[in-house]
């Protein structure tokens, strides 16, 4: 073969190497690009994107800014509950849980559990999980916690108005969304133990009827704001 003639095919041969090896980076590349598009692209729930109604909190059916009914032996101030959000949320902020746990908080300390059934809590279940933690039911139709000198340490009422909760025959056709715990610790004698026993009521009240507790900001109650409130009583 003519020498000028290799020459020519090697040089050929040399660039359709590096053609090849051009091409081949190129692909390579733009498959690694349609990959990541493709992850970012993806629903994070699922490939249509939709929650499943179970892992949701229906806050529309939430009522928390009734005014509490009191019991039958206080009735509770609606002035004083009319500052509850406002002037507990300006009082609890990170800054405080950081440097003090002590807090200010307002006359009346309130906290829910809501249901996780859509249809609410039935009346003879609220009857029976209300029995097994003593609360009384009062005259004005909400359930009280009665010491043993015969006063409320605090109630329970339902998060829709009028608040009340019937009795007899109209058990079994009552729903509510959710129950509302208040405590007026300034009236107590001793407000930690109270608020020991009306936390401890709430957790079991909320396992038995299968509720989400909530805190005065509609959030699931945690600890620390537990232990901040009741170092300030």
């Amino acid at each position: 073969m003519d020498k000028e003639l290799l020459r020519i095919v090697i040089i050929a041969t040399g660039l359709l190497v590096i053609i090849g090896m051009i091409l081949w980076s190129f692909i390579k590349n733009r498959r690694a690009l349609d990959d990541q598009d493709t992850l970012e692209n993806e629903q994070v729930i699922g490939s249509s994107g939709a929650i499943d109604d179970s892992l949701k909190l229906h806050t529309e059916r939430d009522e928390f800014d009734i005014v509490p009914l009191g019991s039958a032996r206080h009735t509770l101030d609606s002035e004083d509950d009319s500052g509850w959000d406002t002037e507990f949320n300006d009082s609890f902020d990170d800054d405080d849980m950081e440097s003090d746990t002590r807090i200010v908080i307002p006359d009346i300390i309130q906290f829910g559990i809501v249901a996780n059934d859509d249809q609410g809590f039935n009346g003879v279940d609220l009857v029976l999980a209300f029995g097994m933690v003593d609360l009384e039911y009062g005259d004005l139709k909400v359930y009280e916690r009665i010491n043993k000198n015969g006063d409320v340490d605090y109630g329970v009422a339902c998060m829709v108005e009028p608040g009340t909760f019937p009795e007899g025959i109209d058990l079994g056709s009552f729903y509510c969304p959710g129950i509302l715990f208040y405590l007026q610790h300034r009236d107590l004698e001793d407000a930690q133990l109270v608020f020991d026993d009306f936390i401890d009521t709430i957790k079991t009240v909320a396992k038995e009827l299968d509720g989400v507790v909530w805190d005065h900001q509609r959030q699931p109650l945690t600890e620390e704001t537990i232990q901040a409130i009741r170092q300030s009583l």
